[in-house]
């Protein structure tokens, strides 16, 4: 039996909510055999990070030189990089062994409120690993701190994400779903076309990963040989059904639940 083969280079959460832990899981609900380059380690609950330690740069190539000589990748998307020298690493090894495609979640702040990314690394981001990406996944706060525009609107969003690919993205989804009103917009811009996905704001408190659950999605759709916008139509649908199945764990923010669209498919 051979499975399309995806890579998460990212960080670990041992509360197992986002991270390489939910990036597995929504590989393999996906139906996409899931492998793994670890960039930082977490000590975090559902109530926040409590330390952070990144993977020397070194290792972080190692693994990923481990994985593609011998296994191959179909597709990678890489999550928390932390440092501005991880992410020159990770860009050079995406370079140099042809990782293609590519889904970058730039991944900057928890949702506890904790950073995830050191501040000089904003700009080795946009010059290093923003060029590579076949699609970049940011969420507003995020598309604000690469661009630095302010956005509040569906307008603001599709401004940022042609931005975005201005500077070297091959195409952008903004996640609208740190805006207000009834409806959660997406947008997504590929440099030709411009989509706004649509769907309703769920009222729910559990979404801890989110943003992890569905660039993976979207990673697991590429691997399985899916062009763009159906990958991310599927994840939307498969994030959806995570948030709605979201888990009442622990004290704080539980995450949501990949495990819920396996129930969903085998209806």
């Amino acid at each position: 039996m051979n499975l399309p083969r995806a890579l998460t280079i990212a960080g670990s959460d041992s509360s197992g909510g986002a991270g390489i832990q939910a990036d597995l899981k929504t590989f393999t609900v996906m139906r996409v055999y899931g492998m793994t380059a670890i960039t930082a380690l977490t000590a975090q609950n559902t109530c926040g990070v409590t330390a952070i330690h990144p993977v020397p740069p070194a290792f972080v190539r190692a693994q990923l030189d481990a994985v593609v000589s011998d296994i191959g990748v179909d597709a990678a998307k890489t999550g928390m990089l932390a440092t501005a020298e991880i992410i020159r690493t990770v860009a050079a090894a995406v370079r140099e062994l042809g990782i293609t495609p590519l889904v970058v979640d730039p991944v900057m702040v928890a949702q506890s409120g904790a950073s995830l990314l050191e501040p000089a690394a904003r700009a080795a981001m946009l010059h290093d690993l923003v060029p590579l990406a076949t699609l970049l996944t940011p969420n507003v706060p995020e598309a604000e701190v690469l661009t630095g525009l302010s956005i509040g609107s569906v307008a603001d969003m599709r401004r940022a994400a042609r931005l975005l690919v201005e500077q070297g993205a091959g195409a952008v989804l903004v996640k609208g779903g740190h805006l207000g009103g009834a409806e959660a917009i997406d947008v997504l811009d590929d440099g030709r076309t411009v989509v706004e996905l649509v769907a309703p704001r769920l009222p729910v408190r559990h979404t801890h990963g989110t943003g992890c659950q569905l660039s993976a999605a979207i990673t697991a759709g590429l691997a399985s040989g899916h062009v763009l916008r159906d990958a991310v139509d599927t994840a939307k649908q498969f994030i959806s059904v995570a948030i709605q199945a979201g888990l009442d764990i622990g004290h704080g923010d539980g995450p949501a639940n990949p495990l819920a669209w396996r129930a969903q498919t085998q209806r």
